[in-house]
């Protein structure tokens, strides 16, 4: 559990600081950086997976046909997400990302509750109903359909569902959900250069270097996710995803001028409100359990 939580925190960060690196190809379309950003994954994820060996466990998923499955969907699934967050931060949308990671936790006890058979506790379910609130007051406060929070929210959910559903090493469960997807971007690639609109390779050459390091900027948080996903429980995953959104939050207001209004950062009280209580409640849960198994030994 606690190395499931400190790879999850480190993951989290990872993300929240992401929209300062996309920023950086303002001028690229949102589906030519995915291509870059699919391709340059499968290449360190390749390279990463023959260091340690692992290419027998690629030859096993291969060979059964319920793990080629959950990895499609998976991959399929991050990419739409990947797409969906490009666009939204290099079209002034970061203050709605910022909403739509508020708004998977949610998701996530959820899909929790209804495929996993995880059981909130009193405490916790006080925490997602305050957590709820802020989120319906935010969205209200936004003022239209938050199609990008919603979009972002429901992929993303899913996409760690699979992932809890799916038992695979985190770097070779990574190149297969790239290796999914990778054709599709090789294709765009070739359609780009038939109908001469590719935009990335005429790129000066240090951020058209510094594009090709999508792959590890896009990897490394996902391997933490994925190391987190196998060792916590979904709910609990879910919560700690705050710490995303809200340096994202941060950043949209202090270094991308975006307009938040004094509603939005109630409703940003609120959830700190409800992650406080959420981790007490998670404690206090614990420590029951251990009492009551403790109790249950010395009566045996």
């Amino acid at each position: 559990m606690n190395n499931g939580l400190v790879n999850a925190i480190i993951a989290y960060i990872m993300w929240g600081v992401l929209p300062l690196y996309w920023k950086l190809f303002n001028d690229v379309p949102a589906g030519e950086i995915l291509s870059h950003r699919v391709v340059w994954s499968f290449v360190f994820m390749g390279i990463l997976v023959a260091v340690q060996r692992r290419w027998g466990d690629m030859k096993r998923i291969a060979a059964s046909r319920s793990h080629l499955l959950s990895l499609a969907a998976s991959g399929l699934l991050i990419a739409v997400n990947w797409l969906i967050f490009i666009w939204a931060v290099n079209n002034g949308h970061v203050v709605e990302t910022s909403l739509g990671y508020y708004l998977n936790p949610l998701l996530n006890v959820l899909l929790a509750v209804v495929f996993l058979h995880e059981k909130p506790n009193r405490g916790q379910w006080l925490a997602i109903t305050i957590a709820g609130a802020a989120v319906l007051i935010i969205a209200i406060d936004y003022g239209r359909f938050p199609w990008v929070a919603i979009s972002l929210a429901a992929s993303f959910g899913l996409y760690g569902l699979a992932k809890k559903k799916t038992v695979q090493d985190a770097s070779v469960g990574l190149l297969s959900e790239t290796a999914v997807v990778l054709p599709i971007a090789l294709g765009y690639w070739i359609y780009l250069a038939a109908v001469g609109e590719s935009t990335a390779w005429t790129l000066p050459s240090s951020m058209l270097a510094e594009l090709l390091l999508s792959g590890v900027v896009t990897a490394l948080p996902l391997l933490f996710f994925a190391r987190a996903a196998a060792r916590m429980s979904l709910s609990t995953l879910g919560f700690v995803q705050y710490i995303g959104p809200t340096i994202m939050l941060l950043l949209s207001v202090f270094v991308f001028k975006e307009t938040v209004s004094p509603v939005l950062l109630v409703g940003f009280a609120l959830i700190w409100t409800a992650l406080v209580v959420y981790a007490a409640a998670s404690v206090r849960g614990t420590k029951l359990a251990k009492a009551n198994k403790y109790t249950k030994d010395n009566r045996t």
